[in-house]
């Protein structure tokens, strides 16, 4: 079965967030605690479970030390990238 293009954009967004947050050596508990919240939520939410709006993308960005400006850059060039990777 073949992803389609929402859940092909949801994966980039969530792998961009963990590969940021593993890049700055930062554990979801960490995260977690800078947030106030619990490490299961950032758990969640790299495993796919749980969604985060964009109010709280904007504060994960925070916390990761990246502006959402720099962050919707990056996730847009990966996405141009799947999108090359996958038609050739």
């Amino acid at each position: 079965m073949s992803k389609t293009t929402y859940t092909q954009s949801n994966d980039i967004f969530r792998e961009l967030l963990k590969d940021t947050r593993v890049a700055k050596n930062l554990t979801q508990a960490d995260v977690a605690t800078s947030l106030g919240l619990p490490q299961s939520y950032v758990s969640k939410y790299e495993s796919g479970e749980r969604r985060l709006d964009f109010v709280e993308t904007v504060l994960v960005c925070q916390v990761l030390g990246m502006s959402i400006e720099d962050f919707a850059a990056a996730y847009s060039a990966r996405l141009v990238k799947a999108r090359r990777t996958k038609g050739g």
